[in-house]
């Protein structure tokens, strides 16, 4: 018998289960529904936390951290793609997308939270045996050891190129934006480096929930009891709650009387509501009304001044939300499902005609940070006829005298500036109105006369507005 043989063998190590922790699964499932399902997480996330606190495995704390890990992931993923990528011996693309994310998750607990790093890997490797196996999470554990051995700045002075080599590759990298929309952002906003930095790293910070009080139906004053509210910056009807929370919990928004929205599309809405019009005001269009927010406040303030809003919007669930965001108002309104570019209504009908476009949304990357890496240039080519059409639309159904309020939720020049110059290049009837007197009190609003908003500089969302009135 040999010596090898005599030897007692040690006995094998009882198998440890892996330790469930609801809010490291909870993180990963809505990171999983935003990449198989293309979902967006604002509207992911929500029911999964209800139902987590349903269930009883969730205190306002877990609901807090688990928001964090989602948000944060998403918004940092390009750069921890970056980073994850040097502590790999293969392309991202052969990595599964499942795994991805649990590294994801991982890397951000390390670089983007106070997580200590032992914790952070301890934790993403227990959910990688939970939803991934064994065999993948010693994968997981193998790389994130190597990503807990520098800091952000540590590994973004490693994996970024310099700014004096490629400037947009630098940003695109240490802020976490793809690099056409650096470029895109940069074109708009003109300026040098300390502009476009503020601007992106505005991009990835979580933005405070703003509610809207519907005039007539609800007042500021009366939203400033809640709980950390404290008032809008430029809007008389935002009121901002500065430690998130719960808005559907608030009594005015349960009622419809006040309702989630930023301020800079509450200014939108504003801006066409306060603009002269030769002749009456009682007739009044959003013609691309879905979700309704904007279209609830216009519906109040023309109910105050005696107006009717008609809200059209091509898609019949996007109406059906129109039609609950304007339940209860006051005034006469209609909603209707209908295309915009081949309208039911008749041409010169309305006094005030607000089309805010389908666009690529590049202005709200702030709350929709998943769609920084769904969008490519080339949606911009499927969008500009169709923000063309609308525009002419609008001004075909304003009557001479009124006016139109075109806006966008992107700061690209191809869907601002673009769409409106080559649409009034062929409308001699119509001229543009200065619209920064009608955001009274927002600095920084350019030479106009149209207006762009910055989360950088105005705290809203990166919203586009031209104002144009029909001449003859």
């Amino acid at each position: 018998m040999s010596e090898q043989s005599r030897r007692p063998r040690r006995p094998a190590k009882p198998y440890r289960r892996p330790q469930k922790d609801p809010v490291r699964i909870l993180a990963f499932e809505a990171l999983r529904a935003v990449d198989e399902r293309d979902a967006y997480a604002n509207l992911v996330l929500p029911p999964l936390l209800r139902k987590a606190r349903e269930k009883g495995d969730f205190d306002g704390r877990d609901a807090a951290l688990a928001t964090e890990l989602v948000y944060g992931t998403l918004r940092r993923q390009g750069t921890y793609d970056a980073i994850i990528a040097a502590c790999v011996d293969r392309p991202l693309r052969e990595v599964d997308p499942p795994v991805l994310d649990v590294l994801s998750l991982g890397a951000h607990q390390l670089l983007g939270t106070r997580i200590p790093s032992h914790a952070a890997v301890s934790a993403s490797v227990e959910l990688a045996r939970v939803v991934l196996g064994d065999g993948r999470a010693k994968f997981v554990n193998a790389v994130l050891r190597k990503v807990a051995q520098d800091d952000l700045d540590g590994w973004l002075a490693k994996v970024a190129p310099s700014y004096d080599q490629d400037p947009e590759d630098h940003l695109a990298v240490v802020h976490s934006h793809p690099r056409w929309v650096v470029s895109a952002l940069w074109d708009s906003l003109g300026g040098g480096r300390a502009g476009i930095e503020e601007l992106l790293a505005a991009d990835n910070e979580r933005p405070e929930v703003t509610l809207v009080a519907r005039p007539g139906r609800a007042t500021a004053e009366e939203l400033l009891g809640e709980e950390a509210a404290v008032a809008g910056r430029w809007s008389p009807y935002a009121v901002r709650l500065t430690e998130g929370g719960e808005p559907g919990a608030i009594t005015a928004v349960q009622e419809g009387r006040a309702g989630v929205q930023d301020e800079g599309s509450q200014l939108v809405a504003l801006a066409l509501a306060d603009a002269p019009v030769e002749g009456p005001d009682a007739k009044w269009l959003d013609g691309c009304a879905g979700p309704g927010g904007k279209a609830a406040l216009l519906a109040a303030l023309a109910a105050e001044r005696g107006a009717a809003l008609l809200a059209s919007e091509k898609q019949p669930h996007r109406a059906g939300l129109v039609e609950k965001a304007l339940h209860g108002n006051p005034g006469p309104y209609q909603v209707i499902a209908a295309d915009g570019t081949r309208p039911p209504w008749l041409p010169g009908t309305f006094d005030r005609v607000l089309m805010d476009v389908p666009c690529t949304g590049l202005g709200a990357l702030r709350r929709r940070p998943e769609a920084r890496w769904r969008r490519r240039p080339e949606d911009l080519d499927n969008f500009g006829p169709l923000q063309r059409a609308l525009l002419r639309t609008a001004i075909d159904s304003v009557r001479v005298g009124g006016v139109v309020g075109y806006a966008t939720c992107s700061p690209h020049l191809a869907e601002t500036r673009a769409v409106v110059q080559d649409v009034l290049k062929q409308r001699p009837d119509t001229e543009l109105l200065d619209a920064r007197p009608l955001l009274p009190g927002v600095p920084d609003l350019g030479e106009g006369p149209d207006v762009q908003l910055w989360p950088h500089l105005h705290g809203t969302d990166a919203m586009y507005l031209a104002l144009i009135r029909r001449t003859g």
